[in-house]
């Protein structure tokens, strides 16, 4: 017997939660995998990062952590893990695991299975890949699937076409020229190991890259920030603007250059340097 989308939907409704932890739940529920390798999970798993979360919600870091630990002491039994370092997304999964005997009057009959078998609803490494077919990974089928499987591993941050760029270097080296479309989700999930393979070559194509505009004023805003407790510095900062103001702050940051909070906590220090607001 098998949960499902379903099953566990039913469960949040009977739960004894808040308005916005029923909302939290129904999150995280949609991004659920329901077959290994969907979106690069594990079956039962879903990813997200805490600043993509308190976004979705429109709530602070806060209060988001505070629905969090409802949902972790409901019936529910919410869980969350960070495998893959300190900036990844975590993971999450209803009921602790798939208990039967805890949770089987959650257990859906066979009829209520639609969503997790309709292939619609999967990402599918099938076929293969042809090494030399395209340079540019967006002239390619193989782009979205980067972009949804990478969300849960390791490359969650790194470029579509870094990673691309890096798979075809790889297979070059070994004299491949086609392999099965199920050997790019493994170089993704073996990112740290195979992090060697075509360096010399990424780093040289992007040495020729004209340097982003963007990226640039990410590092100036980070060079000016206090290099030295940080977190004085944060401190007095949030007494001076206040607390939702900060993090009103931190989350433009995140949005406008697409960085994890801490980097975007960093580039707002920087900028209340060079405004006077606090001293370096």
């Amino acid at each position: 017997m098998n949960l499902t989308t379903g099953a566990i939907l039913r469960r949040i409704t009977e739960a004894d939660l808040s308005a916005a932890c029923h909302k939290l739940a129904t999150i995280i529920l949609d991004g659920i995998a329901w077959k290994d390798g969907y979106n690069g999970l594990e079956r039962g798993t879903a990813a997200f990062t805490l600043a993509h979360l308190a976004d979705k919600m429109g709530v602070s870091r806060q209060h988001l952590t505070a629905l969090l630990a409802e949902l972790a002491a409901s019936t529910l039994e919410l869980v969350r893990w960070k495998p893959n370092g300190k900036f990844a997304p975590w993971l999450f999964r209803f009921g602790a695991g798939e208990d039967v005997a805890v949770l089987q009057d959650v257990v859906s009959a066979t009829g209520d299975t639609s969503l997790s078998r309709e292939s619609k609803n999967k990402t599918i490494f099938a076929g293969k890949i042809e090494i030399d077919a395209a340079w540019n990974v967006y002239l390619t089928p193989w782009a979205e699937m980067i972009k949804v499987a990478k969300t849960s591993l390791a490359c969650w941050n790194v470029d579509t076409q870094a990673i691309w760029d890096r798979f075809v270097a790889f297979n070059k080296a070994r004299g491949n020229s086609a392999v099965p479309a199920g050997f790019l989700l493994g170089f993704m999930r073996k990112w740290r190991s195979s992090a060697g393979a075509g360096t010399r070559s990424i780093a040289d194509a992007k040495s020729r890259r004209a340097p982003d505009p963007s990226e640039q004023e990410l590092h100036r805003l980070i060079k000016a920030a206090p290099s030295k407790n940080r977190e004085f510095h944060a401190s007095d900062l949030r007494r001076m603007i206040g607390q939702a103001a900060y993090d009103v702050r931190v989350l433009d940051m995140v949005r406008k250059f697409g960085c994890p909070r801490f980097t975007a906590a960093l580039a707002v220090h920087g900028r209340s340097v060079l405004a006077g607001e606090i001293s370096r």
